[in-house]
């Protein structure tokens, strides 16, 4: 099946798709889910580092100013 039918196609309640264009809309679904996945863990790692970071910093200036006193 070649791209241009498989981007072609759309779901009706008349035409049903094929079990190879069902086969590739699931893979193509699935990689996309994955990279989507992917980008999400990514976003909210970096983001709990930076969170970590700030903390270690506002701790590390508490410690000083009590050790300074």
């Amino acid at each position: 099946m070649s791209e241009k039918e498989l981007n072609s196609y759309r779901f009706t309640p008349y035409e049903e798709p094929t079990d190879e264009m069902l086969c590739q809309i699931m893979k193509e679904v699935a990689e996309e889910a994955r990279q989507s996945k992917q980008r999400a863990t990514e976003a909210y790692i970096a983001a709990m580092l930076r969170d970590i970071a700030a903390k270690r910093e506002k701790w590390a200036e508490r410690i000083k100013s009590i050790a300074n006193a």
